[in-house]
C-alpha cells in the first residue's frame, strides 16, 4: 500500500482538498489522468468543512447562471441527497443567490466523486518541502503516518489556499495589501442550532428601520427560505460600550443554513495575523474562541430568537480570506474586474463583488461591477508562472491583486478556476508536462463538455 503511493510518479498531485483542488482532480481524472490528491485534514471540502463557511455564493451573475460544471453538479448531488435546497434567493440581496449545504452530506459527496473518478487520496498528510530543478518541480515532500516521503508527478496543482508549494518552491509571492501588505481578518465561524427563525424574523420584519440592508428586500424574509441576515449595529455597539464585547467588528453577519433553526455566524475578526505564519496563526485560533465565547453572551442576551439556542461549534478551523498571491504570467486587478474585462483564455467567470473586510478594524467596503447581472472573465494565465513549467496554482491563491482577490475567493469562482486546473494538468501531463504552453481553446473545449459556463 506505501509503495503503490510513493513508489510511483502520479500524472497530476494535487496539494489541497478544498473545493478547488477537488475540482481539479476530478477534473483530471475524468481527462484519463492518474491523480493524488493531498490533504492535511481527515475529509475533502476545506473551509466549507473544516472552518465553518456557508453558503456557498454565488453561482449567479443577477439572474444568469454563470458557475456550472463540476460545481453545479456538487450542487445537484447535494440537492438529491437531501443536503441542499440549492440556490436559493439571498434574502439581503447582496448577491442575486446562495446555496446552503448541509457540511456532513457534502464530505460525503466530495468522497463519492473522488471515488467514482478514480482519485487516489491522502488524508492526515502535510507538505513539508518542493523539490527544484531548474524550471521544474521533481517532487513533494510529505508528512503523515507512513513517516517522510517524497511524491513525484509529471504535473503539480498548488491547492492549498495559502500557495504553499509555489512559494516553497521559489517562486515570487505577493502577500497583503500593496500599500501595507495587511491581509484581511480571519474569521471563526459560529454554528447555533434551536433557533426560532419565526421570532427572529418578526424582530426584523418590525424594526426594518434597524436593519438597513434589509429594508428594500423585506418581502423576501416572508418567504420560506433560509435567512441571510446583517444588523443588530445598535445592540453591538451598546455591548462594546458595557465592555461585553472587544471585537473589531460594527454588525452581526448570519446565514441561514440547510437546516430549519440552524445559522452561521460570520462576525468574529482577528486582526494584523498572518495565515502562512504558524505563531500567528495559533494564536488567531485562541483569539476566535475568545471572541466566539464573547459573541454567544451576546446573541442569547441580545438577539431575539437566540435564547434558547445551541452553540453546535466553532471553527473548528480559523477561515482564512486572503494570504499569499502567485505572480504570474498574468495578475487580474480590481480595474479588470470592474470593467468586466473578457480574456480570449477565459476558463471561470465571477460577479461576485469587491468584498474587503477592513484589515484594520471595523467595516466592510464592497465595490459592485456597475450593472447588475454582468460579470468578468477569469484567464487562464493567472494560475501559471514563467519560472516553473510543471505548476498550476488555483483558488484563492492565484495571481491577482489584493482588491481583485476579494472578488474571486469565493467558493463556486474556485471550484470553476479548479475545474480548468485539472483538465490544463490532465493536458500537459499527457505531453511534455509544461503547464505554460497548453492550447488554452481546447481547455475551452473541454470545459464545456464537462458542462462549465463560457461566453467565449
Amino acid at each position: 500500500m506505501k509503495d503503490s503511493v510513493y513508489g510511483r510518479q502520479f500524472d497530476v498531485v494535487v496539494a489541497g482538498g478544498g473545493v478547488s483542488g477537488v475540482a481539479a482532480a476530478v477534473a483530471a481524472a475524468r481527462c484519463g489522468a492518474d491523480v493524488l490528491v493531498i490533504e492535511q485534514a481527515g475529509f475533502l471540502g476545506g473551509t466549507l468543512t473544516s472552518c465553518g463557511v456557508g453558503p456557498m455564493m454565488a453561482f449567479h451573475a443577477g439572474e444568469k447562471q454563470v458557475v456550472l460544471g463540476f460545481m453545479q453538479e456538487v450542487v445537484d448531488e447535494l440537492q438529491a441527497r437531501g443536503h441542499s435546497p440549492g440556490h436559493v434567493l439571498d434574502t439581503k440581496q447582496y448577491v442575486q443567490t446562495v446555496t446552503p449545504f448541509n457540511v456532513e452530506g457534502l464530505k460525503v459527496v466530495l468522497d463519492d466523486l473522488l471515488t467514482t473518478a478514480g482519485v487516489t487520496l491522502l488524508f492526515h498528510t502535510f507538505i513539508g518541502a518542493v523539490a527544484r530543478e531548474g524550471e521544474r518541480l521533481t517532487g513533494i515532500t510529505v508528512c503523515n503516518k507512513d513517516g517522510l516521503n517524497i511524491i513525484n508527478a509529471k504535473v503539480f496543482i498548488d491547492a492549498t489556499g495559502d500557495g504553499d508549494i509555489a512559494a516553497w518552491a521559489g517562486l515570487d509571492m505577493t502577500k497583503g495589501r500593496l500599500s501595507d501588505g495587511a491581509m484581511q481578518p480571519l474569521t471563526m465561524k459560529m454554528k447555533y442550532c434551536n433557533v426560532d427563525t419565526k421570532v427572529l424574523k418578526d424582530h426584523v420584519l418590525n424594526n426594518l428601520e434597524d436593519f438597513p440592508h434589509m429594508q428594500k428586500h423585506a418581502e423576501l424574509l416572508r418567504q420560506d427560505i433560509p435567512i441571510d441576515l446583517e444588523g443588530f449595529i445598535a445592540e453591538v455597539a451598546a455591548a462594546k460600550a458595557a465592555g461585553e464585547l472587544d471585537i473589531a467588528r460594527e454588525n452581526i453577519l448570519m446565514f441561514g443554513t440547510d437546516r430549519e433553526g440552524e445559522y452561521i455566524l460570520n462576525t468574529t475578526r482577528i486582526i494584523e495575523h498572518d495565515a502562512t505564519c504558524a505563531m500567528s496563526l495559533c494564536d488567531a485560533e485562541r483569539i476566535g474562541r475568545k471572541q466566539c465565547v464573547q459573541l454567544d453572551r451576546f446573541m442569547k442576551k441580545y438577539v431575539p430568537g437566540f435564547e434558547n439556542a445551541m452553540l453546535q461549534l466553532t471553527g473548528p478551523s480559523i477561515g482564512v480570506r486572503s494570504s499569499r498571491q502567485l505572480v504570474g504570467r498574468y495578475t487580474i486587478t480590481a480595474e479588470d474586474i470592474l470593467a468586466c474585462k473578457e480574456f480570449d483564455s477565459v476558463i471561470a467567470h465571477s460577479g461576485y463583488p469587491i468584498d474587503i473586510h477592513n484589515p484594520k478594524g471595523e467595516g466592510t467596503a464592497s465595490t459592485f461591477l456597475t450593472e447588475k447581472g454582468s460579470y468578468y472573465d477569469i484567464p487562464y494565465e493567472v494560475m501559471i508562472c514563467e519560472p516553473i513549467a510543471n505548476l498550476i496554482v488555483t483558488g484563492r491563491c492565484c495571481s491577482a491583486t489584493f482588491e481583485a482577490q476579494a472578488s474571486l475567493r469565493l467558493t463556486p469562482i474556485v471550484g470553476a478556476m479548479g475545474q480548468a486546473a485539472g483538465i490544463a494538468a490532465a493536458m500537459a501531463a499527457g505531453k511534455d508536462g509544461d503547464a505554460r504552453s497548453v492550447d488554452v481553446s481546447k481547455v475551452q473545449d473541454i470545459l464545456k463538455k464537462q458542462g462549465a459556463y463560457l461566453r467565449k
